[in-house]
């Protein structure tokens, strides 16, 4: 695996459409953000299923669940999906 330099991320472009807090959104104004992450991330597995589960063409979808949601849900969430027993959106 190639290293990295830190001072090539910003030339590479590789974090360019990660945001770290959402955007304000009327849907939900409160502090709690826990179905902004729900809907992110099942807006996520919505378009896999759409796109016959081409995650290049879903990365920025990725990429706003990521930006939102607890690793510890993620994960549990890809798992779940893996298993067959995701409570979410199947795909």
């Amino acid at each position: 695996m190639p290293i990295i330099d830190e001072d090539d991320i910003p030339k590479m472009g590789m974090f360019d459409w990660l945001k770290t807090t959402p955007t304000q959104n009327k849907k939900f104004p409160n502090v709690n953000q826990a179905s902004h992450c729900w809907n992110r991330y099942n807006e996520w597995v919505l378009c896999l299923k759409e796109t016959d589960s081409d995650e290049a063409a879903c990365k920025k979808l990725r990429g706003l669940a990521v930006s939102i949601c607890p690793n510890d849900w993620r994960e549990a969430w890809d798992e779940e999906r893996a298993e067959g027993n995701f409570s979410g959106l199947k795909v």
